[in-house]
């Protein structure tokens, strides 16, 4: 995917005109400029724009990691999982495994000038998940399903998000 193919008309008419823009932290290693301008574009019709972090990885390699905080300022709605919030807290040196902390920490990364407070959710599995607004965490239980019940979990955090952009999307508060 090249940045060219998101500047074409009929793709950047679907930008301009989405509320909602989510950017998964993989494009981080195939196309970060289109990254930028997604974020840009948002940013410029006041659209909300989201990413995620995807995987250790994306926060653990420096150059994918340069540009998730470049990103960073832009970004109203960071989702994750613990695993991710961990390895981003290990990778600056902010020698702390406290998810909670984390996800404070990451909240408070200024945002551009004139965007709204970044919310940062991090899924826990059948923990907790942890939403940091302005350095303040609210803890939401999660209904934990019977081992038996669970057959695959890849893919959880994917449909987690699925269905928290689609409440967004329908006005709902994260509540």
């Amino acid at each position: 995917y090249k940045a060219s193919h998101l500047q074409e008309a009929e793709q950047m008419k679907v930008l301009e005109g989405a509320k909602i823009v989510y950017s998964a932290g993989f494009f981080i290693t195939v196309s970060p400029e289109s990254m930028d301008i997604a974020s840009e574009k948002a940013a410029e019709k006041g659209a909300v724009y989201c990413l995620n972090l995807s995987a250790p990885f994306i926060v653990q390699v420096p150059p994918f990691r340069a540009q998730l905080e470049k990103l960073l300022p832009a970004v109203d709605f960071l989702f994750g999982n613990e695993d991710e919030a961990r390895a981003y807290a290990e990778a600056v040196g902010w020698e702390t495994t406290d998810v909670e902390f984390i996800a404070t920490r990451l909240s408070l990364v200024p945002m551009k000038a004139g965007k709204p407070p970044r919310k940062v959710v991090i899924t826990q599995g059948c923990d907790p998940t942890v939403v940091a607004i302005r350095g303040s965490v609210t803890k939401y239980p999660v209904v934990a399903l019977p081992q038996e019940k669970l057959v695959d979990t890849n893919g959880a955090g994917d449909a987690f998000v699925g269905g928290f952009l689609a409440a967004l999307s329908k006005g709902q508060d994260i509540a």
